[in-house]
């Protein structure tokens, strides 16, 4: 490819741009130019901050600090790339290289100009910067050994950045079939969840076993000290894995560095690049056999295993009690469409954070039980994060039928029951997981029944109110979803925004039910009546209250759905490219 062709392309992805830009509009262009500056200013002031801190701070902290210091860089470099895995791999490429290939030019330079567009991420725009410049100032302000950190530095992030492009390369192709697609992302981002609260049970575990070692002595000698090694205060399972793992070999180029061998970092400049050569052309071999046809032929070529269709059994004939048999049914069917979709294991993984993290408190707590008068909060709190996550679903009823929402438009009922079936739809889910969650309290803070009672009928109490914003909100502010992920498709700004105020609504719709306990807690603190039954009981009223307004909100809501039908229609069956 000569320079003439690069220009074209890259003036025609620019031009693409801009035209996307201008499609939404002024708001969205300014307050875009708003977050690009906003992170260049960040960008500069950590390489600034960085500098200044390797010049007149870190000269004459110990090499043990340095470690940790370039270990706690790294590793959030690290985990920033792996967190930014799930919304990479919904996000097409700068340059589609299946539009390229009927082109007399070099795939290798598209490829290349991807590779490098895909720096421009959070990870790199927030700390490769900050670390540049802490290197340079550590050259200045420790001697001229530390230079061989920049080339350590800059293999590091090569290293990181062209491995993850092979691991978003390889599950885009594994992303062809729609459903295995979805499955993929569902299971990422389920994945990352659990990741991230792998370090806090860590903690939780430690802290257990070191409450019970108190009583060991504390003037046993350490074998292992000597003033003259900084490297004596690491536990040699740290220095080892300092000099096994490749993404720790920046913390342990420093370290050898502050004590004058230079050799380290220099076999780790070499490492660091050779690993990312090797990720960078597996990436590159992957995505020539992706386009021309490797990947799928080989899939292509396996025999089609016969379909075994086993009998359904035509559950949608059950009535529940006390439900209209249409409004029974949509429930149903709306509730079996959930349970297949990848999108709400997704919107759930918020949910199943605090499951882990609770879940947690519960195997591996050991101190003891919180004060009783905080215990009703803690419970009617399980309860709020129960409906956290699920605030999407409830706000945004159909933005996930997409397409099938012609058919609620065709369908020959009250528009009410098609609201009440969706509230119900979402009743089994919320209600196992606010159950488990308060269960998971119960155990970890030892709550008493009474309390357990109370939080029960917050929650029944909390899934009416919050059933009401949310089919006021579906009708008002309808967004269509992507499919396989949780983000609007292409909004207008004054939309966009509607969606982060009505979200910020949550907590305001918490205070009724965190009024419960403090009313138990004010009764109690003046001698009139003890917490619990006045918490019991406040709780029930409030479930009544609720109830009776959940019923009184459904006709006219409906009305209002039937009115707007149309204009949702256009909204959320809409392909937006």
């Amino acid at each position: 490819m000569d320079m003439d062709q690069l220009r074209t392309i890259l003036w025609l992805r620019w031009r693409l741009s801009r035209n996307q830009w201008a499609r939404a509009g002024g708001l969205a262009a300014t307050l875009t130019l708003i977050v690009v500056a906003i992170a260049l200013t960040i960008s500069a002031g950590g390489a600034v901050m960085g500098f200044l801190c390797g010049v007149f701070i870190l000269p004459k902290v110990p090499s043990l600090i340095l470690l940790i210091i370039w270990d706690g860089l790294t590793l959030m470099f690290l985990f920033l790339c792996v967190a930014s895995i799930v919304s990479d791999i919904q996000r097409s490429e700068t340059i589609d290289i299946g539009r390229m290939l009927h082109l007399p030019i070099s795939l290798r330079q598209i490829f290349v100009i991807n590779y490098l567009a895909s720096h421009l991420s959070l990870s790199v725009v927030l700390l490769v910067p900050n670390m540049f410049g802490l290197a340079l100032g550590l050259v200045l302000g420790r001697g001229p050994a530390m230079i061989w950190m920049l080339p350590l530095v800059m293999g590091f992030v090569f290293m990181i950045t062209a491995w993850i492009y092979c691991l978003r390369g390889w599950l885009v192709t594994l992303m062809i079939n729609p459903r295995r697609r979805r499955a993929i992302i569902a299971g990422v981002t389920v994945g990352f969840v659990l990741l991230t609260q792998l370090p806090n049970l860590v903690v939780q575990t430690v802290s257990g076993r070191g409450r019970h070692r108190q009583g060991a002595p504390a003037d046993a000698p350490d074998a292992t000290a000597s003033p003259g090694r900084p490297e004596a205060t690491i536990p040699p399972l740290v220095l080892t894995a300092h000099k096994v793992v490749p993404f720790l070999w920046v913390g342990n180029g420093a370290l050898t560095l502050a004590s004058g061998d230079v050799r380290p970092a220099i076999l780790a400049s070499i490492g660091v690049f050779g690993i990312g050569a090797l990720g960078l052309r597996r990436a590159y071999r992957s995505t020539i056999r992706f386009y021309q046809g490797g990947e799928t032929g080989r899939l292509a070529g396996r025999k089609d295993k016969a379909r075994q269709v086993a009998h359904v059994q035509d559950d949608f004939g059950r009535r529940l009690p006390g439900v209209p048999r249409e409004a029974s049914t949509l429930a149903q069917v709306f509730f079996r469409s959930l349970k297949r979709a990848p999108e709400v294991k997704m919107a759930l993984g918020m949910n199943l954070m605090w499951l882990v993290i609770f879940g947690g408190m519960a195997l591996f707590r050991r101190s003891s039980a919180p004060p009783d008068a905080v215990k009703p909060f803690l419970a009617t709190a399980a309860i709020a994060v129960t409906f956290f996550g699920m605030v999407q679903l409830m706000f945004n009823l159909f933005g996930f039928d997409r397409g099938g929402f012609r058919t609620l438009v065709l369908l020959p009922m009250p528009r009410q029951w098609i609201l009440l079936g969706k509230n119900l739809a979402l009743f089994p889910i919320a209600a196992v997981i606010g159950l488990v969650l308060l269960a998971l309290v119960t155990i970890a803070m030892r709550l008493p029944a009474m309390v357990v009672l109370a939080a029960v009928l917050q929650l029944l109490a909390a899934f009416g109110l919050l059933s009401m914003m949310g089919n006021l909100f579906s009708v008002l502010v309808p967004y269509r979803v992507a499919p396989g992920s949780m983000k609007p498709t292409k909004t207008r700004m004054t939309t966009t925004l509607l969606i982060l105020f009505l979200h910020l609504l949550f907590p305001v719709a918490m205070i009724p039910i965190f009024l419960m306990p403090l009313l138990g807690y004010l009764f109690e603190g003046v001698g009139w009546a003890d917490s619990g039954p006045v918490n019991i009981a406040a709780s029930g009223l409030l479930l009544v209250a609720l109830a009776l307004c959940y019923g009184l909100s459904l006709a006219p809501l409906g009305d209002l759905l039937e009115r707007r039908e149309r204009a949702i229609l256009e909204v959320v069956a809409r392909e937006v490219e």
